[in-house]
C-alpha cells in the first residue's frame, strides 16, 4: 500500500501519473458499470468496456477535481487487487487499471 497525497502532487505540477484499480460489473441488458474502490464515491459506466475505461478516466479527474474545490480531503490508500478480491461486492468483477 501507499499513500498519495493528491495536494502535493497538484501543487508540485502533478506530472506523475497516478494508476486507480477499477471494477468493471456487466448485467444482461445494461451498461459496463465501473467502481473505484479507491476513491470513494466514484462511479461511471460505458457501452463497451473501452468506452467504461474512458469514462472512469473522466470520473476519476472529475472526482477529485470536485473534492479539492469543495475543500475535501483527498488523500487516499491505493490498495493490491488482491486485496480488492477478498471483498465480496466485487466478486466477478474484471479488474483494470487506468492511469490519471
Amino acid at each position: 500500500m501507499r499513500k498519495i497525497s493528491w495536494f502535493d502532487m497538484i501543487h508540485t505540477g502533478g506530472d506523475e501519473l497516478m494508476r486507480f484499480h477499477v471494477a468493471l460489473h456487466k448485467d444482461p441488458n445494461s451498461l459496463y458499470g465501473v467502481t473505484v474502490p479507491d476513491l470513494p464515491g466514484c462511479f461511471s459506466a460505458g457501452k463497451t468496456i473501452d468506452e467504461a475505461l474512458a469514462s472512469a478516466k473522466e470520473a476519476i479527474q472529475g472526482h477529485i477535481e470536485t473534492l479539492l474545490e469543495w475543500g475535501d480531503s483527498v488523500d487516499t490508500i491505493q490498495r493490491a487487487i488482491a486485496t480488492h478480491l477478498k471483498d465480496p461486492q466485487y466478486t466477478g468483477a474484471i479488474w483494470a487499471e487506468v492511469e490519471i
